[in-house]
């Protein structure tokens, strides 16, 4: 194993550490609806960096974590960031070459695609509507995604992890 690839799980484990601490964690209460999905924002950087060390396995454990995590149906998350990796490994070389605010439609894709995965296991464990908040993340989600990838790529330019 190569010198600078060493500690690369170090800092996947650390990332997504404090995406999960932000994720339980509100920084300012009032705003707790429009805390976007940190963890998927870290996976999906992840699996576009390093597709070949970061893929659907790892976030299928990560999205049980999250489920235990968070208090939900145990393997709700654990699909949602399975399919959201699995979008992300199937196009990262299209994304890579994107610019930061189309890589944003891509990341408001899939965070709709989990939120709407989210909003049907939801509306079949109970008959409530879901008000417009639900959808907030999404397009928070989006608008944190350029400082997102910006702190991890240099975290991975520091750390010399290539991919």
């Amino acid at each position: 194993m190569p010198a600078h690839s060493r500690f690369a799980a170090f800092y996947f484990i650390f990332t997504l550490a404090i995406a999960m601490v932000l994720r339980v964690m509100l920084l300012f209460p009032a705003m707790a609806e429009f805390n976007p999905d940190w963890i998927v924002l870290v996976l999906i950087y992840w699996c576009i960096a390093v597709p070949d060390r970061f893929g659907v396995f790892t976030a299928f454990w990560v999205g049980l974590l999250t489920d235990v995590l968070t208090g939900h149906l145990l393997g709700q998350y654990a699909l949602i960031y399975s399919l959201i990796c699995y979008l992300s490994i199937k196009e990262y070389r299209r994304l890579r070459q994107f610019p930061l605010p189309q890589q944003c439609l891509f990341i408001g894709f899939c965070l709709f695609c989990g939120q709407s995965l989210l909003f049907g296991m939801e509306s079949m464990q109970a008959a409530n509507r879901l008000p417009l908040s639900f959808w907030y993340p999404v397009f928070t989600g989006m608008l944190a995604w350029p400082l997102v990838f910006l702190m991890l790529r240099a975290i991975r330019v520091l750390a010399r992890i290539s991919g």
